[in-house]
């Protein structure tokens, strides 16, 4: 079965390269936005959300390349990047192992001697944002993108959580979707629980699907649909937050996922010196309508010295 060819790249100038970073237990793939300038310093590593994939910055990336490396790399089960063995499933920790993994083993020392910046969005903002408190040293800067921490659930929701992730896992993921068209998966994205427009879906899908006997499949692994096994406490999630020393900058969306969450407060509160800057748009601003004032707040926050 062959690859499906990427969507279309608006308002890029600066195209990417395709990239694979092999791991010890899978491969992650990902895009390279190459810097314009010689010998640019730090290099910009950039996480997306659930079901996404690394085109999700296919319109932030190339504004940030102006001066910096960029790459975006496609999570465990997304895009191109490898499964995790059925059963095994996709908890956060395991993300967080893995960025872990590919920064110490391709960007832990730049060539300019400085760590790289992080950039996350929404799932990989949660795993930048954990992977910055447990390891401060390894990472410069961080800028969050209408995302600040994991959903959590209370102490006495821990075993029905458990229940329902294992009864899904043991019934399976169902029938596989078949689309007749790139167009068809993509008015089916558009309409998803974080709508998107046409133009957002049609760069951002292909990536996500293959070609399959009568059209297109997505080649997200059914596994990522499953419940989280075991979520974090609110309490544990300040506990963490508390812990993060990285300068960190929460880009908030003004119609975003955060805006009105309750308890949001208390999380930007408790990361010490933690930089607020709300912009316009939705859930993904990077990625849908006016990007610049996205890619503003990310530059002017990155570029400090």
């Amino acid at each position: 079965m062959n690859d499906v060819a990427q969507g279309p790249v608006p308002d890029c100038e600066i195209l990417p390269q395709e990239m694979t970073w092999p791991l010890r237990h899978l491969s992650l793939a990902g895009l390279h936005w190459p810097a314009a300038v010689e010998n640019p310093e730090p290099p910009i590593v950039m996480v997306h959300g659930w079901l996404d994939n690394a085109m999700s910055f296919a319109r932030l990336a190339p504004l940030l390349a102006v001066d910096r490396d960029v790459y975006a790399i496609d999570l465990a089960g997304h895009g191109r990047s490898g499964h995790r063995p059925h059963g095994q499933g996709y908890p956060l920790t395991d993300y967080i192992a893995d960025l872990a993994e590919l920064i110490e083993t391709y960007f832990q020392k730049h060539e300019g001697g400085s760590q790289p910046d992080l950039v996350g969005h929404s799932l990989g903002g949660i795993i930048a944002l954990f992977y910055a408190a447990a390891f401060p040293e390894r990472v410069r800067r961080l800028a969050l993108i209408d995302s600040l921490g994991p959903l959590t659930r209370e102490p006495a929701e821990v075993i029905p959580q458990m229940r329902k992730a294992i009864t899904k896992r043991l019934a399976g993921s169902g029938n596989p979707v078949t689309y007749a068209s790139i167009e068809e998966a993509a008015r089916a994205r558009e309409g998803g629980m974080i709508p998107l427009s046409r133009q957002a879906a049609m760069t951002l899908i292909p990536r996500n699907l293959r070609e399959i006997r009568g059209g297109y499949g997505w080649s997200t692994d059914p596994q990522l649909r499953h419940p989280s096994m075991i979520m974090m406490d609110e309490a544990q999630v300040l506990g963490c937050l508390g812990q993060v020393k990285t300068p960190t900058r929460y880009i908030r969306a003004e119609k975003g996922l955060l805006i009105k969450r309750e308890g949001i407060n208390a999380r930007a509160e408790a990361i010490a010196g933690l930089e607020l800057v709300t912009v316009p748009g939705g859930h993904h601003c990077h990625l849908d309508g006016d990007v610049q004032p996205v890619a503003s707040a990310v530059r002017e926050f990155i570029n400090v010295c």
